[in-house]
């Protein structure tokens, strides 16, 4: 185990420096996304409280900064598609839709501000953002960057639906400089990599860690469980990429939280908290914080999921185990010679008794502390003596596992080059 943490921790602390530069999101950002749950209604006679209006976002504002959500770390509400005027104004800006957003985007941040909330804003580098409103193409991205800067916006999301490759390869590294140079902090989301199909050779992650602090590198997630095992699958299959890009002020993004919604059982909503965190992943909930379901709050506002969600080391978990029985076990490292488990089962028959050991997961000789995320017990736990986990179907069990109080690695690893191979290791094997 030692030497995956350390090979990981070299991978991290090479690519630190190649991380946009705006002070941004050094932890994965936390908030509330609009889409995925009230996605573009626009029917605000009929529908008022599920209209895309600032009333939807004030609400929302209301309940991070009152039910205990921001102390947590849910900070962002941000705005989604659909939130413009048709036109741009006299003057070429963009403009907010004056019935639904009668006040503006700037007094909406400067409500967010009051309440320790940040203001997160959607656009689009195509000729129309992918609901057919004004979309910012190249020669209105110096103008429509200061514009945000000039409404207090915090964090800006540039989709790139009616764009081509060539478009988004300028497009993308030009917004980045144009909100640096307003002088005003603003978190920078990029669904670049998406477009490209989310790996090498069309998508640099190199290049996209030096100019956005998240990114999209997947297709939506939609209210079903098949489409968050769908989005599981891909970014675990492809880890060897995916991991060594992420780290502080620069996150792999696969989508938002739809826990609280309609399309997920209680263990499968604790799977996908579980694996966002272990994932490092931005934490964007889409759902109504109105009505949300005590156990669904329960599981959001879990409090050991986000501090390993946010352990400031910033490494990307990984897919240590895939068994045929249908059970997988993922692993992150975390600050303080911790880490975290995840044993997760792909079974839909009946509750499976899995059994392994620490030891058998590579980690060192010793004793360790164990606090199970979702119960809070905790026991201590030999290096070499089995256990069994009882993991629901579609469901999960989580582990903070603490280090040893001596720490003994059985191996040594010197890096004198700062180079990074995914494959170098083979966590069953020693090297």
């Amino acid at each position: 185990m030692q030497v995956a943490v350390l090979l990981l921790l070299v991978a991290a602390l090479c690519s630190a420096t190649l991380a946009l530069d705006n002070g941004e999101m050094r932890v994965p950002p936390m908030g509330w996304l609009a889409w995925e749950r009230f996605r573009c209604d626009l029917d605000c006679e009929h529908d008022p409280k599920n209209c895309i209006s600032e009333n939807l976002f004030i609400d929302m504002a209301d309940r991070l900064a009152e039910d205990g959500w921001r102390e947590l770390g849910y900070v962002y509400v941000n705005i989604d598609d659909c939130w413009s005027s048709m036109k741009r104004d006299e003057k070429g800006r963009l403009q907010a839709d004056p019935k639904r957003f009668p006040r503006g985007i700037k007094e909406l941040a400067r409500y967010m501000h009051a309440r320790g909330l940040k203001l997160g804003l959607y656009g689009d580098m195509g000729t129309h953002t992918c609901g057919g409103y004004p979309g910012t193409t190249l020669d209105n991205i110096d103008l429509d960057a200061q514009t945000f800067a000039d409404w207090e916006v915090d964090m800006f999301k540039f989709d790139g639906c009616y764009s081509n490759a060539t478009e988004q390869e300028q497009g993308y590294p030009l917004m980045s400089k144009a909100l640096n140079a307003t002088g005003r902090p603003i978190g920078y989301s990029c669904s670049w990599p998406a477009y490209q199909g989310g790996l090498p050779p069309k998508v640099n992650y190199t290049e996209l860690g030096q100019i956005c602090n998240l990114w999209r590198n997947y297709g939506d997630i939609q209210d079903s469980w098949d489409s968050v095992l769908n989005i599981i699958n891909w970014f675990f299959e492809n880890q060897d990429v995916l991991a060594p890009a992420a780290g502080p002020g620069k996150w792999n993004d696969p989508d938002m939280l739809i826990v609280g919604d309609f399309g997920l059982s209680m263990d499968q909503s604790r799977a996908q908290m579980a694996l966002w965190a272990i994932m490092a992943a931005p934490l964007f909930m889409s759902n109504d914080l109105r009505t949300i379901s005590s156990g669904a709050r329960t599981i959001l506002q879990n409090k050991m999921a986000i501090i390993i969600n946010q352990d400031p080391m910033g490494v990307q978990g990984r897919r240590l185990v895939k068994e045929k029985i249908g059970i997988d076990v993922f692993w992150r490292p975390l600050s303080k010679n911790a880490s975290a488990l995840v044993f997760f089962s792909r079974r839909t028959d009946m509750p499976y008794r899995y059994q392994t050991s620490l030891s058998k997961l590579n980690y060192t000789a010793g004793s360790y502390e164990i606090y199970d995320v979702f119960t809070g017990k905790s026991m201590a736990l030999k290096d070499s003596a089995p256990f069994v986990v009882s993991v629901n179907p579609t469901g999960v069990v989580m582990w903070h596992v603490s280090a040893p109080a001596k720490w003994n690695p059985r191996h040594f690893y010197k890096a004198s080059v700062c180079v990074y191979t995914a494959n170098r290791y083979d966590l069953n094997e020693e090297v």
